[in-house]
């Protein structure tokens, strides 16, 4: 994990390929790559891009070390004059992206490398490692956290996170999503993010009975004082247990600013209900009911729906491993090849699915915003020169369904480009922000969302358009195509 150079963090065929574009150098061509992604995680109806400060640290570290080469050399593949110039290589291209807490759709570039293609090449498998996990599970976060309401939802998956590297990005991928804090005390030292946690079952099994255990705990942390009533009997033990516990807490004039329960088994609905219903009548009212057990975004709504009285909840497992969705599915694909003359020249990937067909061109993405309400009305793709006034009328249509077309009057939308630079001729000129501002960030985009986008079940689609001259290029490239 503490290796910065993650040059080899690449699949073989990056390699071969970029010897076969040494060995023809007048193949190494000034490219452009797309990384996107063509289906909504979880069924949702967007995502949210995350990982970009990691893409970041890997492209400046970008260099193989004396034992790469030796490495290498030992496969037995690839030839003296290539590792030669393996020795001495750097990223020398532009890198153009979605900022992290950005709200995203399907088909739209996350990510656009221009480079000499041996470069384009070699960064993708990283980029696509990095980006889909992160987005992945930063939007699992933001749907566990819409079926919050509101509430608190802490990530305390490390334990169960597919390894190391899982636990600390996914925690900091949470964090952007919506999650108020973290149990990865790593993650919170690396990213500067809120670390939380109560006590495990065994602090209370460790005591000879529980009373002693929940005043021992008080007794150390009476500003976080959250005690785990299930270990023995919810109702008949835990719940009393911590009541009395918190009457001694008052009687010492120790201030209860924050303190509760936490439930991790059993009907989480019915034990909330009885818990809530008991700490009241105990003069108790502000106590914190905090809930975790398997808990995800259904979960989380089902109990909302049935009155359960919890206020914060810790989501594990789910979350962290994006259990019913545990893959993202960007993609990284050719749209342009620079000829002698400076000028890019569209490429086209074809396929028998009509969705696996992309776009073509050196392009760039604007968001349309409906003016009165501010929320997004649609994404536009376009090419890098195309410029639009706000004021003129704006025509949509969607590029699988070319018929369905919307008109959108001058005036009453505003334009914004989502893409910034992040990489120009191998230097980065883009400062990450702090994960915390990338979560109030995130916050707000996700406000530009229409409730029926954010709903968990078939929401409703944020369209993606093209622009006419983008759409007659890719339309006029597949009739080339076809007439081979």
């Amino acid at each position: 994990m503490d290796r910065q150079n993650l040059t080899l963090l690449t699949d073989f065929y990056e390699l071969t390929m970029m010897q076969g574009y040494f060995k023809n150098k007048a193949r190494n061509d000034t490219v452009i790559f797309d990384a996107f992604y063509r289906t909504n995680p979880c069924g949702g109806g967007y995502a949210i891009c995350a990982g970009l400060e990691q893409v970041i640290q890997y492209i400046k570290e970008l260099h193989f070390a004396p034992e790469d080469i030796d490495y290498l050399a030992s496969l037995g593949v690839f030839e003296p004059d290539f590792l030669d110039y393996l020795k001495d290589f750097q990223f020398s291209g532009d890198i153009y992206a979605i900022p992290e807490g950005t709200v995203m759709f399907p088909r739209e570039p996350i990510i656009k490398v221009i480079a000499p293609i041996m470069e384009a090449q070699l960064v993708e498998t990283a980029i696509l490692n990095i980006i889909n996990h992160q987005s992945l599970i930063a939007t699992k976060a933001c749907r566990v956290c819409y079926a919050a309401q509101g509430d608190g939802v802490m990530e305390f998956g490390l334990r169960r996170a597919q390894g190391p590297d899982a636990g600390i990005y996914g925690a900091r991928a949470a964090m952007i999503g919506g999650c108020i804090g973290t149990s990865n005390v790593l993650c919170g030292q690396l990213f500067d993010v809120p670390v939380k946690g109560t006590h495990a079952h065994s602090w209370i099994m460790s005591f000879p009975d529980e009373y002693t255990a929940f005043k021992t705990y008080a007794d150390m942390y009476p500003g976080a004082c959250i005690l785990l009533v299930d270990t023995y009997d919810t109702l008949k033990s835990g719940i009393p247990n911590a009541i009395r516990v918190f009457r001694e807490m008052r009687q010492a004039g120790i201030p209860l600013t924050f303190y509760g329960i936490r439930l991790d088994s059993g009907d989480l609905a019915y034990l909330s209900k009885k818990a809530r219903k008991m700490l009241d009548e105990a003069g108790f009212p502000d106590a914190v009911i905090s809930a975790s057990n398997d808990l995800d975004e259904y979960l989380i709504d089902s109990l909302k729906t049935q009155g359960a009285t919890i206020t914060s909840w810790g989501v594990g497992t789910n979350l962290i491993t994006s259990k019913d969705n545990p893959a993202f599915g960007g993609v990284y694909k050719l749209a342009a090849v620079m000829d002698r003359d400076g000028h890019f020249i569209p490429k086209i990937k074809l396929s028998e699915n009509t969705e696996k067909i992309t776009n073509p061109g050196n392009k760039k993405i604007y968001r349309i915003y409906e003016k009165d309400t501010g929320k997004i009305k649609a994404d536009l793709i376009c090419l890098v020169d195309e410029e639009y006034r706000e004021d003129d009328d704006l025509l949509l249509f969607d590029p699988l369904e070319p018929w369905k077309k919307t008109k959108l009057k001058g005036g009453t939308y505003t334009l914004r480009p989502i893409m910034e630079k992040i990489f120009e001729k191998g230097r980065c000129c883009y400062t990450s922000p702090k994960v915390m501002d990338i979560r109030a960030y995130c916050q707000q985009e996700l406000n530009t969302l229409w409730d029926e986008t954010k709903r968990l079940v078939n929401p409703h689609e944020v369209y993606v358009d093209l622009s006419q001259r983008l759409y007659d290029i890719k339309i006029d490239l597949l009739e080339k195509v076809s007439e081979r």
